[in-house]
């Protein structure tokens, strides 16, 4: 087992912070509470802890950030296990690095559009799912990219420059990383409602969220890091 040390998460997260700070992209207060702040909320936010709402930092418990990693924001989300929401849509901030994979996955239930808002050159590579949820290494990809339809081989990586977006839908496999030598990207995600614990079919076998050593004390807490109200 893998463990990311809480002062590596703290000082992605002040990085990250000043990289989307850069673009002047103001985030919601929640994604501002430090630990302190979050002992003082009742169930008032609720929504914040039932929805995952917040920071979400992984290495898919690999143990090798800088290669296979992802830092997410969730901006806002609804619950489809949980009738008391019924918000239909999700909307992220997602960092990617280069040459940082976000590995091969696809979702059952969750379709989205993946929107490169600014930075370097986001590359995505794409490949249909078997019925047996393996790659499909023969048939073309039929995907939009900004309302355009486009029919590529299986395995295409399209490079989507800032403004650029693709839609992937439920069983398409998809990984994107940033562009080596195009700096990082921060991308958008919107989306139908977002289910991180069960709702993403990794072609190999990991985990989603990290495995933590406390070696100092938290910055932010992430989104499965909330105390109940």
């Amino acid at each position: 087992m893998y463990f990311m040390k809480r002062s590596e998460i703290n000082a992605i997260l002040k990085d990250a912070i000043c990289f989307i700070d850069s673009f002047h992209f103001a985030l919601p207060p929640f994604a501002h509470w430090t630990p302190e702040d979050w002992r003082k909320k009742g169930p008032e936010c609720n929504e914040i802890r039932d929805n995952m709402l917040g920071w979400d930092i992984t290495d898919y418990g690999l143990g090798r950030f800088s290669e296979v990693g992802l830092v997410l924001v969730t901006i806002r989300n609804g619950n489809q296990n949980n009738s008391a929401y019924t918000k239909p849509y999700a909307e992220k901030l997602l960092i990617s690095q280069e040459n940082q994979v976000c590995p091969m996955h696809f979702h059952w239930k969750k379709m989205e559009d993946i929107i490169n808002r600014g930075g370097g050159t986001l590359m995505m590579q794409l490949y249909n799912s078997t019925p047996e949820e393996e790659l499909d290494l023969l048939n073309p990809v039929h995907v939009v990219s900004d309302g355009v339809a486009l029919t590529v081989p299986a395995g295409t990586v399209l490079e989507l420059q800032p403004g650029q977006s693709v839609t992937l839908t439920h069983g398409m496999y998809h990984a994107f990383w940033a562009k080596e030598g195009s700096g990082p990207v921060l991308i958008g995600e919107v989306s139908q409602c977002n289910d991180d614990n069960t709702d993403n079919r990794f072609l190999e076998p990991m985990g989603r969220f990290p495995q933590i050593e406390e070696d100092e004390s938290p910055l932010r807490l992430l989104c499965t890091e909330y105390p109940s109200a």
